[in-house]
């Protein structure tokens, strides 16, 4: 009978907790505008993070994928025109895009030749400055491409947490506010206040913390991918010094 009681007591309990479980919903409808613009802030910049995260995360592992496939065309073919034909179909990898920029400037110099005999040596040391520059423009440019949209997680992680603790004391302000005018300071009064005024800050981190692990996660792809392609206009040169010049 004792065990009977006992398991009746238990689910009683539980259905009063199922009852007074958090809605965050209702929290957050229930708050005052100040709190619910914050919240409208902190949802959009969530929403925009999670969807620069998932198309970054696309957009720069396509990068590694072809720029893996463009090495080994790279190192597998004789023939840079042969090279050149593939990077037409690998428009996501920098280091395609360099190699697209650097062949392009080593035809230009090579159909306007060298010039004259005794200007040879530092014509030759001109048209490999030029290649260089024309790799150094594409290396900026892919760097670019690959760094957009990026700097706005860094903002969100942040910012994000600031917006919400100013939602939450803005929230809290405004619960003392009515706790003053009503006179009535119990528990039953300031609780439900100031929960619905710390929605915001859970809001808040919840933006955060998916931005800025995205944001370190990026930019440690980016730079091992800039770290590629520093190596590669190293490689480059030395083919072109040694074959062309």
């Amino acid at each position: 009978m004792q065990m009977t009681l006992s398991a009746f007591d238990m689910a009683r309990q539980a259905a009063v907790a199922a009852q007074t479980e958090i809605d965050f919903f209702a929290l957050a409808f229930g708050a005052g505008f100040v709190v619910a613009l914050v919240l409208l802030v902190l949802i959009f910049l969530s929403v925009t993070s999670w969807g620069i995260i998932i198309y970054k995360f696309r957009q720069i592992k396509r990068a590694e994928q072809e720029t893996a496939e463009f090495l080994r065309i790279f190192w597998e073919s004789r023939r840079l025109d042969q090279i050149y034909d593939s990077c037409e179909r690998l428009k996501l990898s920098p280091i395609a895009q360099m190699f697209k920029a650097g062949y392009t400037e080593l035809s230009k110099v090579r159909k306007r030749g060298s010039g004259n005999n005794a200007d040879s040596a530092f014509a030759e040391l001109g048209e490999l400055e030029s290649i260089e520059r024309s790799l150094n423009r594409a290396a900026s440019s892919e760097t670019t491409i690959l760094e957009k949209l990026v700097p706005f997680l860094a903002t969100t992680a942040s910012a994000a947490p600031f917006i919400g603790l100013f939602g939450t004391v803005w929230g809290i302000m405004e619960s003392f506010h009515d706790i003053g005018q009503v006179g009535n300071a119990t528990l039953a009064t300031v609780a439900p206040g100031i929960s619905e005024a710390l929605i915001a800050t859970a809001t808040g981190l919840a933006a955060a913390i998916p931005a800025v692990i995205g944001y370190n996660y990026f930019l440690q792809k980016i730079r091992v991918l800039g770290s590629e392609m520093g190596n590669f206009s190293s490689d480059f040169l030395n083919i072109v010094r040694r074959h062309f010049f």
